[in-house]
């Protein structure tokens, strides 16, 4: 993407790497099951890559939190351990409080618009920050669809969440979010979310609609609630080691093809969004659609903490009034 190239020579300095002989194979961690369209993502790439290598460079890509969640995957990345990962921005807004912009309640009007702020400048120059913060290079945005809520109870208000167990993503936007609507935010991995809720260890969940249709999350609910409260970006990253070791051309390569794929998953979801909502629509579980006044002043006080962590919520929420459609 555009702004990798300008980024390496800075974080090459911020690394103090010396470079020893490239890796061949590298190894790429997502925690989405095999047929998530990231996992297919990541596969099209490491695909790709060979092709376009002769063969030189492959990708093994280990799905499924298979090395790892996504916290012991990022430290991976930073030691030089896991080469690259497709993973949730969540996990990078907690290293780097910036990126909770993008995790604004109602910050996209759908999934299009949710597209057209990532792939603005404004988004993908935030990716600047990540090889002196974290120790990656970002190479683009992916998205995983607008989030909506799974209850096992009947949701008629908002004041039918409060108190509830609610299974969320383990991170801080997300969290006083659900806090500041009154419920009990409870961090749980990929995984373990269908049998928590089966078994009431939880009362609902925050998930997107491509998961509550593949997974039959709403076969265990009273009521889904169609929100669209918050849209969910990927990210694609790159060790900052592995990247100090690549040749110019080997970066150029990765940073192009990593991209396409990354961008690809935008437009699948544009796509594929309306579709799966439509299905769980068709179900015989209940469901209520709902818009920002739904959530009351949560997501007032939601942003009254986020407008002091992060320097560019407001510059994203002018992109966002830009890139609406009229």
């Amino acid at each position: 993407m555009n702004t990798v190239t300008k980024t390496f020579a800075r974080a090459a300095l911020v690394l103090s790497i010396a470079a020893p002989a490239m890796a061949e194979e590298f190894r790429l961690g997502l925690i989405t099951p095999p047929s998530h369209i990231w996992t297919q993502a990541a596969e099209d790439f490491g695909t790709e890559l060979a092709e376009a290598s002769d063969g030189a460079h492959s990708v093994t890509v280990f799905p499924a939190r298979q090395l790892g969640n996504e916290a012991e995957m990022l430290q991976q990345l930073q030691t030089g351990a896991l080469d690259m990962a497709f993973m949730t921005l969540a996990e990078v807004s907690n290293r780097v409080p910036d990126f909770g912009a993008l995790y604004a309640p109602y910050l996209a009007d759908d999934v299009a618009h949710a597209g057209r702020i990532l792939r603005s400048d404004t988004a993908t120059g935030m990716l600047d920050q990540l090889p002196a913060k974290v120790g990656v290079v970002g190479v683009g945005y992916g998205m995983g669809g607008l989030r909506q809520i799974v209850s096992r109870g009947e949701v008629d208000s908002a004041e039918d969440l409060a108190g509830l167990k609610l299974r969320i993503t383990p991170f801080d936007p997300i969290l006083d979010f659900y806090n500041a609507l009154g419920a009990a935010p409870t961090p749980m991995p990929l995984p373990d979310v269908y049998d928590a809720l089966a078994n009431g260890q939880v009362d609902a969940i925050d998930m997107d609609a491509e998961l509550i249709w593949k997974l039959k999350y709403y076969e265990l609910a009273d009521t889904v609630v169609l929100s669209n409260h918050m849209m969910f970006p990927m990210v694609g990253l790159v060790s900052g080691r592995v990247w100090a070791e690549l040749s110019e051309d080997d970066r150029a390569l990765i940073d192009e093809l990593m991209g396409k794929s990354l961008d690809g998953t935008i437009d699948t979801y544009v796509e594929a969004e309306s579709e799966w909502l439509d299905q769980i629509r068709a179900t015989d579980t209940p469901t209520v659609e709902v818009g920002a006044d739904f959530f009351g002043d949560a997501i007032e006080k939601w942003t009254a903490i986020w407008s002091e962590k992060s320097s560019s919520l407001e510059d994203l929420r002018a992109v966002a009034q830009e890139t609406a459609e009229e």
